[in-house]
């Protein structure tokens, strides 16, 4: 009646198996950790709603479009610019309206950039506010 302590060999056997329990510990932990910080949710959405009768929608802007051609030609809402001076005139009353009316730049696609540039630098100097560049998608290729 005697107890068998080791291996035949005398040899010590390697355990191979991981202990699982202090990580399934430390899991549990930081899952109630991780409940208890997250914030409660609140489905109630609070809104500032205006009070009395509604307004009229606002009306669309006014649209003043600028074409220049390929070879330099200004346009002004479908009208040839002849030079310069009367872009300039034209661009120092549209600066002049007290609800300006938004400039839409399109040029084309094989105008040299200073052309394109003087009309930006002109409308930025005489006190154009709402300029933009449409017809980008020609540049894409």
């Amino acid at each position: 009646m005697s107890m068998n302590v080791g291996g035949e060999g005398g040899e010590d056997e390697v355990l191979v198996d991981i202990n699982t329990t202090p990580l399934i510990d430390v899991m549990l932990v930081l899952l109630i950790m991780f409940i208890i910080t997250i914030p409660v949710q609140t489905h109630a959405v609070k809104m500032n709603m205006p009070i009395g009768p509604s307004s009229p929608p606002p009306k669309p802007p006014e649209i003043i479009r600028i074409d220049v051609d390929f070879d330099g030609r200004i346009g002004w809402n479908g009208e040839v610019v002849p030079d310069r001076g009367t872009l300039e005139g034209k661009l120092l009353a549209v600066a002049a309206m007290p609800d300006q009316p938004e400039v839409h730049l399109r040029p084309n696609k094989l105008v040299q950039y200073e052309t394109v540039a003087m009309i930006m630098a002109s409308a930025q100097r005489l006190g154009v506010t709402k300029i933009g560049l449409v017809g980008n998608e020609q540049f894409m290729n």
